[in-house]
């Protein structure tokens, strides 16, 4: 998993202190007055955030809909990371939890037993335009429990449109033209594939951003995975992710100084265009704009393509989602909240404020036009429907040795099959520990 850079968007974030108790008798939301007006006796919704997460957006949804009907929502913040992990689990157990809840979806939502602890909203029916790979990293025996807290990012390459430009390439469709690219590029005397291992979470990036292209070969890999019914090591397309990280190196398209170079060096590289490639997730662009940003236009993106032309698609990271308390005292109130939320005002107003570094899991909702033009290349996917989760979303097997293994392999160091074998064996320690049926 993609520790450090990403946390702004992934790790959990509500932490919420518990409210007060709402003003005796007020017990509707839109009571009236004798004059016919709104009752200034708001019924309070509580909201519990983790401090990493940003907040601009989620305010302005907040004062709109505060001034929309007679609800005020009011957020708790909690610590990131493990601290604010066991904050949740305590205060879930302990009856202490505000309304709505800020978590990852995916693995770490499983963690918290959603049955148990939040409430089912397949039913709703705003939950009907959420996108179905969202939906999936935060279901539990057929049933959803929370919707999309920002929008996604996705795994696959950013590229230097003008250098595409200046060697007349055209974004590659399978992973042969991609390494074809790659060669025109290193004759040009440029960096074809930006390495930066320093930071050795970035490692990863190749063999992550492929998962749709496993799924695409073996649909059933990450239930099987789960399971343990399938291994990395001898299931193809899931050594494929493996091989092409090798191939990379092998090929020479690397820079020379690819395990001295970190990741805000390959961002500048990217930018500047001495690097043509840089396998990466689209948070990377929300930095990209603050140290570049009148290199954006510049910058395009496609998804790790598959061996075939005609399966090609992209490998996303879903967002945090928003969760209700299942002993909320206030469930009509927190569902309304939610659905303005998903609302095409609601998504307006948080991209006012916070730029998407990827579209939103919610169907048929407009961006602006002035997003990144990396963003736009990723649209025709979500559109056609052509997009799966990373692997952490569908499955709770994670090793804790990943990046270094992905290093080993994206040096030469170790071959790509030994590389798969040491990983298999990496997550089944974790798998034990979790106490995953089938290990």
């Amino acid at each position: 998993m993609i520790h450090h850079k990403r946390k702004k968007f992934f790790s959990l974030l509500l932490s919420s202190a518990l409210m007060a108790g709402i003003l005796a008798g007020c017990t509707s939301k839109e009571e009236a007055t004798s004059g016919g007006t709104k009752s200034t006796d708001k019924e309070k919704v509580t909201f519990l955030i983790d401090n990493q997460t940003q907040l601009d957006g989620i305010n302005a949804i907040i004062d709109a809909f505060e001034k929309k009907s007679n609800i005020k929502v009011e957020i708790e913040t909690r610590p990131g990371g493990s601290e604010g992990d066991n904050i949740i689990k305590t205060r879930l157990a302990t009856g202490d939890m505000t309304d709505l809840v800020w978590n990852n979806s995916g693995s770490q939502l499983q963690a918290l037993n959603p049955e148990q602890n939040f409430v089912d909203l397949s039913k709703e029916p705003f939950m009907e335009n959420i996108m179905d790979g969202f939906k999936e990293a935060v279901s539990a025996n057929d049933k959803v429990f929370g919707i999309p807290g920002t929008p996604t990012n996705a795994g696959g390459w950013l590229y230097n449109k003008k250098v595409y430009a200046e060697l007349g390439l055209s974004v590659p469709k399978t992973w042969a033209e991609l390494m074809a690219n790659n060669e025109k590029i290193k004759k040009a005397g440029k960096t074809a594939v930006i390495g930066t291992y320093k930071d050795t979470w970035t490692s990863q990036v190749i063999y992550l951003a492929d998962n749709y292209n496993v799924l695409a070969e073996s649909p059933n890999f990450a239930a099987d995975f789960t399971a343990n019914k399938a291994k990395i090591a001898t299931t193809p397309a899931a050594l494929r992710s493996f091989e092409k990280l090798a191939e990379v190196h092998k090929k020479g398209y690397l820079n020379k100084d690819f395990l001295a170079t970190g990741y805000d060096a390959g961002l500048k590289m990217l930018a500047d265009g001495t690097g043509a490639h840089y396998p990466m997730i689209t948070f990377a662009l929300a930095n990209l704009a603050a140290t570049s940003p009148d290199k954006m236009q510049d910058i395009g993106f496609f998804p790790q393509p598959n061996d075939s032309a005609d399966k090609n698609g992209l490998t996303v990271w879903m967002p945090a989602g928003i969760f209700i308390n299942k002993n909320s005292e206030h469930i009509d109130a927190a569902k309304k909240f939610l659905e303005f939320y998903v609302s095409q005002e609601g998504t307006d107003l948080y991209t006012s404020k916070i730029k998407p570094t990827g579209p939103v899991a919610i169907k048929g909702i407009k961006l602006s036009d002035d997003v990144y033009p990396a963003v736009k290349d990723m649209l025709p996917y979500f559109e056609s429907g052509n997009t799966a989760p990373a692997l952490e979303f569908l499955s709770p097997v994670k090793g804790p040795n990943l990046e270094q293994i992905t290093t080993q392999v994206g040096s030469g160091i170790s071959s790509a099959i030994d590389g798969a074998k040491l990983y298999d064996k990496d997550v089944e320690k974790q798998a034990k520990q979790l106490g995953l049926k089938g290990w």
